[in-house]
């Protein structure tokens, strides 16, 4: 008896629900609820911008939305926001930063710099911990600051070379970097020269900048004597990498194959994947010796079993090669292998001695000044030291000496044990290369026999 009292209390009377029930409302109206239902207000629900849809319901469902509250039904109509829009909202709008631009001049550090934008010390002092590239900086080179509404360095540019560029930017409460890349487009071209005058002179006629004529001589330096052997006639062929960023040349890239014909010898060299250079054969064009560890203007005595001294005044052999070249001119190790010497005395001077494999040593004298110690382990053209006129000497110069178990022998005849030939779990794959390149010798030279017959048809 208690239940059915209790459910009778909970259960709406017949009246009481009939009063309740969600007024019939019309599409294109606007209602209003209020706490005691939902009122018409007379607006368009077109002008506020919703469009009601009318649904042709089941039975079943309409009788379920009759009990639904008059919040609900019209909750119910309003459209709801697509997955889609709503990651698409756009997101507030961060103030834009005021950029300026900071050429670097004579004499200027960063502190300087960030002086004349009105930048802090304090500022100087963070992005100094915060990015260390920036305490060397060239004068020419450009730095852009943006700045926050507050004057505030919020963002720097620095740009490392025509590749990279560092990135300094305020996250939080602190600076970090980052450094970007641009892509660089690589493209293959090639070059033809023929020496009448000089080797330079040839090259810069074919084109060639100063970094790309050495690197030819240094590739054929271990052949060809580029100071003594070059004649009149010689030629080269060399193809070679132009580098563009965003379309714009940036500079050579690096040589990939060439042919050098000197005194009518043909020597051609192919690049590998390790960047060094082989012949066709996998042979290394690489010595295990350099022929002259000094870029030198010319040789002043050559190796003799008799010359007459010109200071100790007497007939005695002259057992090395005496190169000439401007004080200071650095002297390299002709070859790997541990510093034995490395001091002076008043005959050779400042001195150094390199003991190699295979019962080899080689004497450098007369330095200016020394670049490594007793004891030290250097490496085929590491500077040892500096050419000067110390000791028994008229002038600056190079005394270079090369010894086999203990016999002096002409550094300019020796000669000298090959490096390395290409390994053979590579054989296979630069075959393929070396194939593909002188296919890009051969291409080159017919084109240029074909421009040079065009020509002359022409004239």
């Amino acid at each position: 008896m208690s239940s059915l009292l209790v459910l009778s209390l909970l259960l709406p009377s017949e009246k009481a629900t009939a009063s309740k029930q969600t007024p019939a409302l019309e599409v294109g109206k606007r209602y209003q609820v209020t706490a005691q239902g939902v009122e018409k207000v007379a607006a368009s629900e077109k002008t506020q911008g919703i469009t009601q849809e009318k649904h042709q319901q089941s039975p079943e469902k309409s009788s379920k939305n009759t009990q639904n509250s008059p919040t609900e039904t019209l909750a119910n109509n309003l459209p709801q926001p697509t997955v889609k829009q709503a990651i698409e909202a756009p997101e507030p709008k961060t103030p834009a930063l005021k950029w300026q631009t900071a050429r670097v001049k004579k004499g200027d550090s960063l502190a300087k710099i960030f002086k004349r934008a009105g930048l802090s010390a304090r500022t100087t002092y963070e992005i100094d911990k915060a990015a260390k590239q920036l305490k060397k900086i060239n004068v020419g080179d450009t730095l852009r600051l943006g700045k926050n509404e507050q004057g505030e360095l919020v963002s720097l540019a620095y740009p490392l070379s025509k590749i990279k560029t560092l990135y300094v930017e305020r996250i939080d409460d602190s600076y970090q970097t980052r450094t970007e890349e641009k892509a660089v487009e690589v493209r293959e071209t090639f070059a033809h020269g023929i020496i009448n005058s000089s080797f330079w002179n040839a090259g810069i006629s074919a084109g060639l900048d100063d970094n790309q004529i050495i690197s030819l001589a240094n590739i054929f330096g271990w052949d060809i004597d580029f100071a003594l052997d070059i004649r009149k006639g010689d030629s080269f062929h060399v193809v070679y990498e132009n580098r563009y960023v965003d379309g714009e040349y940036i500079g050579p890239g690096k040589i990939l194959a060439a042919e050098f014909v000197n005194q009518n010898e043909e020597f051609k060299a192919i690049r590998f994947t390790d960047d060094e250079y082989y012949t066709p054969e996998g042979k290394s064009m690489r010595k295990a010796f350099l022929r002259a560890p000094v870029n030198f203007r010319y040789i002043s005595s050559n190796f003799k079993p008799r010359r007459f001294h010109p200071i100790q005044k007497r007939w005695k052999a002259h057992n090395g090669v005496d190169y000439r070249a401007s004080t200071g001119t650095p002297v390299v190790a002709a070859g790997n292998g541990k510093v034995t010497h490395s001091t002076y005395n008043k005959y050779n001077g400042n001195y150094v001695f390199i003991q190699h494999g295979d019962g080899i040593v080689t004497k450098y004298l007369h330095f200016s000044k020394r670049a490594v110690k007793k004891g030290q382990r250097v490496k085929q053209g590491e500077v040892i030291g500096y050419v000067g006129s110390t000791g028994m000497s008229q002038a600056p110069h190079l005394h270079y000496e090369f010894l086999v178990n203990g016999t002096h022998r002409n550094p300019r005849t020796v000669k000298l044990p090959d490096a390395k030939p290409i390994a053979k779990k590579y054989k296979q794959a630069f075959a393929a290369v070396a194939q593909k390149r002188i296919q890009e010798l051969n291409g080159s030279k017919q084109a240029l026999l074909a421009m040079q017959g065009t020509n002359s048809n022409n004239g």
